[in-house]
């Protein structure tokens, strides 16, 4: 069973497309949702924890890690997308570029400006997976990133194209389940927030 989680919520979460913009750390409310996360899989027989090198990412797995004395192994596939020039820029700025509105509306199509396809996003997201679950682990693995390679995932396991990817969420802190079986994977979970949610969601 692979766990996909997105780290937990950071000041910029909903106002900023942070990307892989370097200091982005968890925000007191992120720290309550990543303290929540421990407390979910306190009880869980964890194989493997890995991360995001995004700090939001790391201290998210770090809260998860700690109960269980595992050391987070930092995975470059599971990273953020490269948003290029995209990245830093206000979501109400980029409402403003037409190169923005192409990206949403045709992921399959579009490449952020001077970064990364949303198909080459799922390609090493997918790689990672299979990576984890090919030997058969010994208790659940969980993978702490970012709501679009998430979502890309997701979508690889139910057929979907990447153009789809607006029809559900992935909100800070939530619990996206995959069970890998040699004849395939299913989706068991989708964007669970557990029973501490706070409300708060956004990009």
């Amino acid at each position: 069973m692979v766990h996909l989680v997105r780290h937990a919520a950071h000041a910029h979460v909903g106002r900023i497309l942070t990307g892989r913009a370097p200091g982005a750390h968890l925000a007191e409310t992120g720290r309550a949702q990543a303290a929540a996360l421990a407390r979910r899989f306190a009880g869980a027989r964890l194989a493997a924890i890995h991360a995001s090198p995004r700090e939001r990412a790391r201290e998210t797995a770090e809260a998860i890690a700690a109960p269980h004395g595992i050391a987070v192994t930092v995975a470059e596939d599971l990273d953020e997308i490269d948003f290029g020039r995209w990245t830093g820029m206000s979501f109400d700025a980029l409402e403003a570029d037409p190169d923005w509105r192409r990206w949403n509306a045709a992921r399959s199509l579009a490449r952020a400006p001077d970064g990364e396809t949303m198909a080459a996003a799922q390609g090493r997201m997918v790689r990672h997976l299979h990576r984890m679950t090919a030997d058969g682990p010994e208790g659940a693995v969980v993978l702490v990133g970012h709501a679009d390679p998430i979502k890309a995932v997701v979508a690889a396991v139910l057929g979907l194209g990447l153009d789809a990817l607006h029809r559900f969420d992935v909100d800070p802190a939530s619990v996206t389940t995959i069970d890998v079986e040699p004849h395939g994977a299913r989706l068991v979970r989708l964007n669970d927030r557990g029973p501490d949610s706070d409300g708060e969601t956004g990009r």
